[in-house]
């Protein structure tokens, strides 16, 4: 059994509040088990409502009168009674319902069960309906496992991974077989990727021929739910999907309008881009015009880079046997394009927006953060000469961005030159973003504005 970080944070959710959860993310990232397991070890009665698996669950909410003719509909349609305090709803797939979000305010607010809710492309079906109702309902994303989850369900002492975090805070070298022995086991995760069968068939079998034909099925599920969208725009949709590798090989990374096969305008594409980002199927990174916050405000929105939503999903769809040439260290495969889409969906499950910056002058960096209004520069470096980053250096001595650190993520050890980390790039798990609460209070001046005969 996998153990995800998700579940300690359901665990927290309904621990302290009343709220039901709507849990989002992309297909097959475990949204469904994570709940599913949550309930069955906390409650007595578990009620799985699935609209795509019983599609007659929509009439349920046809023309109900109110929460309690609801939870009656309910019982009957399942044949159980369900127990206050000891009963957890689970309405799964409520893309097919969204009238499910327009009753559960007042299924919370009625007390006598908890909630839970998913679906699948919930960032695209419901985007125009959803309202969610604030004060009852809490939201959060599922991504495939990040790397100290891979490592986690590898069977990896948790100790290891402290010591490992110890090193990352002190910024001090790691053992050097510990070093070389994680490292492998990261290149193992540029294979294998996060989504949780994948993961369990690895476990399972240790078979590297199960777990591509694994990934395989989740891109034919993805192509699926393609093929379902505006049938006029699919093709495109999926032209740009089947892109991704080929883009993300190249010499800039950019995704290059060109290569689509109709018009080169961004503003003839957005919309398809946009579809699979909503998708969660694909990760844009986008240019900023200065690295320097808010990130935000320097956003071109018509120029980015473009990554899979899982590295694993990518590696699988190069050319066959290059799973084995990961694993050996071949030194002639570009592994530039999987390092940063590891890297990318990493940032991405930790909270960061993903931004890049590039200059005809001063180069490229391949990744900004932005946390407490600070900009830290990260460099991936998959070759032998991770030292050479003249763009790095560049903004670096540039006064006006006012950037004093910076890291770069590399098979190497860990050293500090200056104001610059080299770090192993497995160490992308522990670059976080600052979530210290801090008090922001401001008291207004209100002088000779609150007396009871104003001055004119």
């Amino acid at each position: 059994m996998i153990i995800r970080k998700i579940d300690t944070y359901i665990e927290n959710f309904y621990s302290t509040t009343n709220k039901a959860l709507l849990l989002t993310g992309a297909r097959q990232v475990g949204k469904s088990y994570a709940i599913t397991k949550f309930a069955k070890n906390h409650y007595n009665t578990f009620v799985e409502c699935n609209f795509v698996k019983e599609p007659d669950l929509v009439k349920v909410f046809n023309n109900v009168k109110d929460e309690t003719d609801i939870i009656n509909r309910l019982q009957l349609f399942k044949h159980k009674t369900f127990t206050p305090n000891q009963t957890f709803i689970f309405f799964d797939e409520i893309q097919k319902c969204p009238d499910v979000l327009t009753w559960i305010k007042f299924l919370v607010q009625d007390g006598r069960f908890r909630y839970a809710l998913s679906g699948s492309l919930l960032g695209l079906e419901l985007n125009n309906v959803r309202s969610l109702p604030v004060g009852y309902i809490g939201e959060t994303t599922l991504y495939p496992l990040d790397f100290e989850e891979f490592l986690c369900a590898l069977g990896i002492n948790t100790q290891v991974i402290d010591n490992l975090r110890i090193c990352w805070k002190e910024k001090k070298p790691v053992d050097e077989f510990i070093h070389n022995q994680v490292l492998k086991l990261f290149h193992l995760y540029l294979i294998i990727g996060g989504m949780p069968a994948v993961v369990q068939k690895y476990v399972d079998t240790n078979d590297l021929i199960q777990v591509e034909n694994e990934q395989k099925d989740i891109l034919k599920l993805y192509k699926h739910d393609i093929s379902q969208y505006n049938k006029s725009k699919q093709l495109k949709v999926n032209e740009i999907f089947d892109l991704i590798p080929s883009e993300l090989n190249a010499q800039n990374k950019r995704f290059i309008f060109k290569n689509l096969k109709e018009s080169a305008r961004f503003d003839a594409a957005e919309s398809k881009f946009l579809w699979l980002k909503n998708a969660d199927m694909a990760l844009p990174v986008y240019n900023v015009d200065a690295p320097m916050s808010p990130l935000k405000l320097n956003e071109k929105r018509n120029l980015f880079k473009l990554f899979q939503n899982d590295v694993g999903l990518l590696s699988s769809q190069y050319a066959s046997g290059i799973q084995l040439r990961i694993l050996q260290g071949e030194t002639n495969i570009n592994f530039g394009a999987i390092y940063e889409n590891a890297v990318a969906q990493e940032l991405h499950a930790h909270g960061f927006n993903l931004y890049y910056f590039t200059s005809k002058k001063q180069g490229e960096l391949d990744f900004l953060l932005e946390s407490d209004a600070k900009i830290t520069p990260i460099e991936v470096k998959s070759g032998k000469f991770y030292e050479r980053h003249n763009a790095l250096s560049n903004i670096l001595s540039t006064q006006e961005y006012n950037i004093n650190n910076a890291i770069v993520l590399c098979n190497n050890n860990l050293q500090t030159k200056n104001t610059i980390v080299y770090a192993p790039i497995y160490m992308i798990m522990f670059i976080q973003k600052n979530n210290t609460s801090k008090e922001l209070i401001y008291k207004a001046d209100l002088t000779g504005l609150t007396n009871t005969t104003p001055h004119l």
